[in-house]
């Protein structure tokens, strides 16, 4: 299953290939950077409204933002798709001015609202949101058809935007401290979206009324609806404290006894990622799988599965495994600017390695499937992208498949699994339900390890160069000598790797730097020279040819 996976991504990745480079507009910078008009206010609640129109492909209702100030201001921007249409705004029940500039809402609040100060503006809103040419990598909402043909809506809308659908903050650096979010679809379907189901109501137009409610932040491109005839399966899980959680599965209402049979290792995967990085962050909120029209998405306890319950060969479902981990990196672990999206996808990836590792205790089993992720490594661009605008524009995918390469890079120059495994739950224990960027990571790992780390990860992140390792080698009577040095873009680069002059000597470990060096054998053996290739990613280059 797993090749039908990788020619899929690979024939996207194809595509991307051919793609320009990024060019940015007014508009990315208007979503991407915080302008004072953004960095004015904090989000604290929200509370999105919706009445969902299948038949239109339309929905229509409000949010109101309750915000706190962050400083005195007059004018606070927004963010709504620009074919989306604004009915009216209230700030504290009174309707207010606001201008449109693309799909950024500047507000006039009429008056100066001091530091400090707490506010709610309610946008009223209606329209046809953008229909997902390919979600979720190009998303949207998805209205389409299950088996029997009824309805079956989705949205996702990561790098797109939130606002592509509610009218919001849109930046990453700023999430509510709760929200509440109330969906109303047409009998006799069901909505689900992120959270808690706190009730259930009857709506004249034979609609029903979904309320459910998020006890913690999140990030506003993880609020989802899921609209279909779903079944609902109870689980839980018990941690290794004791502590109960929910576990929910929602899907198709046809799909109930396949699900029961292929979500089995949903509780092994929890244990797993509860020894590798600590608790489930959501715990309040439970944990869920909701079946979608699409591949998957790693909505905050309402974690989107579309892989029509196949393994790889493996033996794990990647979808319900990867979207899960986000859990911890993206959703809890969260990054500052778009740009720094490597760091919740590097290290999701990552934790496909961990679980494989936990579940099967087999080295060369992950050795293995790190070199099917390593053939997708493209270097056409950068991990890191361009800070301040609506970045999402990389033309590979070496932001998961390098990303996760890096990693076991870094892990086996530490060379201490220990250490490693300590280093890893900390860093998701430490910034658990809080923002980052790269700068912050490095300086966590750095000091965690005691090592300084910093060449390797900017080499890997900020450059699309492979660190190649030059050398050259000569047999001279009974001496083997091998010369190598580091040929690679970032200054002062020194990850140590594995070198095998023959059989007899063994696999020994060298320091090369960006200066000649040279290691000797005098035992006169055969010459048998190989690099260890399978625990850092680098690309030997014999000097001269």
């Amino acid at each position: 299953m797993l090749r039908i996976h990788c020619l899929i991504a690979l024939l996207w990745f194809a595509w991307a290939a051919v793609a320009q480079p990024p060019v940015f507009t007014r508009a990315d910078t208007l979503r991407g950077t915080l302008l004072p008009e953004r960095a004015c206010y904090d989000v604290t609640y929200y509370d999105l409204n919706l009445k969902i129109k299948p038949d239109e492909k339309a929905i229509a209702g409000y949010n109101a933002i309750t915000f706190r100030a962050v400083q005195d201001f007059s004018i606070m921007q927004v963010d709504l798709a620009a074919n989306m249409t604004i009915d009216r705004i209230l700030y504290d029940e009174y309707q207010v001015r606001f201008r449109r500039e693309g799909n950024a809402v500047f507000i006039n609040m009429n008056r100066n609202i001091p530091k400090g100060s707490v506010g709610t503006v309610k946008i009223y809103y209606q329209g046809q949101p953008r229909i997902a040419p390919n979600p979720p990598w190009d998303g949207g909402f998805s209205w389409e058809k299950d088996k029997q043909g009824r309805p079956w809506i989705g949205v996702s809308c990561q790098g797109l935007g939130a606002s592509v659908w509610w009218p919001c903050k849109d930046h990453p650096s700023d999430e509510p401290d709760s929200m509440r979010i109330y969906c109303e679809v047409p009998e006799p379907l069901m909505c689900v979206a992120n959270g808690n189901l706190s009730g259930v109501v009857s709506v004249p137009g034979r609609y029903k009324g979904y309320d459910w409610r998020v006890s913690y932040p999140i990030n506003n491109y993880n609020v989802t609806l899921n609209i279909a005839h779903y079944a609902h399966l109870k689980d839980e899980y018990t941690a290794a404290d004791g502590e109960k959680l929910a576990v929910d599965y929602y899907i198709l209402d046809y799909n109930k006894e396949k699900a029961q049979k292929h979500f089995a290792q949903v509780k092994p995967m929890l244990a797993c990622f509860e020894k590798r990085f600590g608790k489930y962050p959501f715990w309040r909120d439970g944990f869920a799988l909701v079946e979608t029209p699409y591949w998957g998405m790693e909505h905050q306890s309402a974690v989107a599965y579309g892989n029509n319950y196949r393994n790889n060969e493996f033996d794990f479902d990647f979808i319900i495994i990867h979207e899960s981990a986000h859990e911890y990196f993206g959703n809890s672990l969260t990054m500052k600017d778009n740009a720094e999206l490597w760091i919740h996808e590097s290290f999701t990836t990552y934790a496909e390695v961990l679980y494989l590792e936990c579940l099967t205790g087999s080295t060369e089993k992950t050795i293995e499937y790190l070199k099917q992720q390593r053939l997708r490594i493209r270097n056409l661009d950068p991990m890191v992208g361009q800070f301040g605008v609506n970045y999402n524009r990389w033309r590979d995918s070496d932001i998961y498949f390098k990303g996760t390469w890096m990693l076991h890079s870094i892990r086996h120059t530490i060379a201490n699994d220990t250490l490693w495994y300590n280093t890893i739950y900390d860093f998701a224990q430490k910034f658990r339900i809080q923002h980052l960027s790269t700068d912050d990571v490095i300086s966590f790992f750095n000091k965690r390890t005691r090592k300084n780390l910093t060449p390797i990860f900017r080499q890997y992140l900020f450059y699309t160069q492979v660190p190649q390792l030059e050398y050259k080698w000569e047999q001279k009577g009974k001496k083997t000598t091998l010369h190598y040095r580091w040929n690679a873009a970032e200054k002062d680069f020194n990850m140590p790797v594995w070198v095998q002059l023959n059989k007899a000597t063994g696999w020994v470990k060298i320091f090369p730097t960006a200066q000649w060096q040279a290691l000797t054998d005098k035992r006169n053996k055969q010459p048998d020279l190989q690099f260890n290739t399978d625990l850092m990613y680098f690309k030997p280059v014999e000097a001269g040819k």
